[in-house]
């Protein structure tokens, strides 16, 4: 294993040689790396014959169940992929990421995937990764503006359509509760552009809706927090002496730390629709507790990053030959939209495909 304590040169020629392995022969195919089927003239290490690769990751804050389920995905994935994975927890706070990302910054990795709590934050640090010739691809939130991307020095954006999962909840939310009424909104963090994204889905289908209040005026923002989330809701639904038709909230977490605030009160029937989709709001949506859930697919987001990665060392890819944004899908879910069982599947952290 490399340390910190190895020179810039040493650290350049060891991912030169990670990267080159295939440089004079044939490349690798995605089936070739996946089953094992690598050239014979590959180096032997990781999955399929390959050298180990060496990636450093950081998502938002372990706390959260998705970025849980994401560090599971890269660390599955960096196994079959032969991809030794390093863990950096952003913990929900931009300065500790921020520390956490700048120590990284002078070790040796062949590739680095972030996702920035929040937007410009981590700048400057991948900005010295790109100088030493490190690929850093960003996933899910947006690292810089998409029209800085490439000069920080991110070769390519994995995100979700976090407008389309706004809009998708909260259009199912409305045509619940018959497009008139109070609702409530709690948002996930005001400088995440993801959360910036659902609520301008959220306000994209309110318009529509000139019968439905938003309760207190505007979304609550309760930075991804659970406890934070509760308070900001039971102090909303104190607010009224008439039932609240629905909610709308930016993560299954928040709002699954909601529902028992609503036991024995007028809101009981109060449909909720949330954002992420994973195994904990899908059981939510079985159960009935969640009306809906649209995917935010974190093991799709983290999976696609880490094969990313490895492809361009192991193909000696160039940043120029990458498309600058790749959208992974997601789609709503409920107990009518047919597709419960094969989520819960493909969520499965077993498996880790969605």
């Amino acid at each position: 294993m490399r340390s910190q304590s190895d020179s810039a040169p040493e650290r350049t020629l060891h991912r030169r040689d990670a990267m080159g392995v295939l440089a004079a022969g044939t490349g690798v195919t995605l089936a070739g790396v996946l089953g094992g089927c690598a050239p014979e003239s590959a180096a032997v290490g990781g999955g399929g014959g390959q050298p180990t690769l060496r990636a450093a990751f950081s998502n938002a804050g372990l706390q959260s169940t998705w970025c849980k389920l994401g560090k599971d995905t890269a660390e599955l994935w960096g196994r079959l992929l032969g991809v030794e994975i390093t863990w950096f927890d952003g913990e929900f706070d931009s300065k500790k990421q921020r520390d956490k990302i700048d120590l990284l910054v002078e070790d040796d990795w062949d590739f680095c995937c972030f996702q920035a709590v929040q937007i410009d934050s981590l700048a400057e640090p991948v900005r010295r990764l790109k100088k030493r010739g490190i690929p850093v691809i960003s996933m899910d939130t947006l690292l810089v503006a998409s029209d800085q991307l490439r000069e920080v020095g991110v070769w390519v954006q994995v995100q979700p359509d976090q407008v389309f999962m706004g809009e998708a909840s909260t259009r199912y939310l409305m045509d619940k509760i018959g497009g008139k009424g109070q609702v409530i909104h709690i948002g996930g963090k005001d400088a995440h552009s993801g959360a910036r994204g659902r609520k301008q889905g959220f306000d994209k289908v309110l318009a529509e809706f000139p019968e439905v209040e938003v309760v207190g005026g505007e979304v609550r923002w309760c930075d991804w927090e659970k406890a934070k989330a509760r308070n900001a809701f039971e102090a909303l639904i104190d607010q009224t002496s008439t039932p609240i038709a629905g909610a709308f909230f930016h993560s299954d977490d928040m709002a699954l730390a909601c529902v028992p605030a609503l036991g024995g009160t007028i809101h009981e029937k109060m449909i909720i629709t949330a954002v992420d989709g994973q195994k904990e709001g899908l059981a939510a949506v079985r159960e009935g507790s969640l009306a809906a859930t649209t995917v935010n697919p974190v093991c799709l987001i983290h999976k696609t990053a880490l094969e990313i990665g490895q492809f361009i060392c192991r193909n000696s890819e160039k940043v120029d030959e990458l498309p600058l944004e790749i959208i992974t899908p997601g789609p709503l879910v409920a107990q009518e939209t047919g597709n419960l069982d094969a989520m819960f599947y493909l969520a499965d952290p077993r498996h880790c495909l969605v």
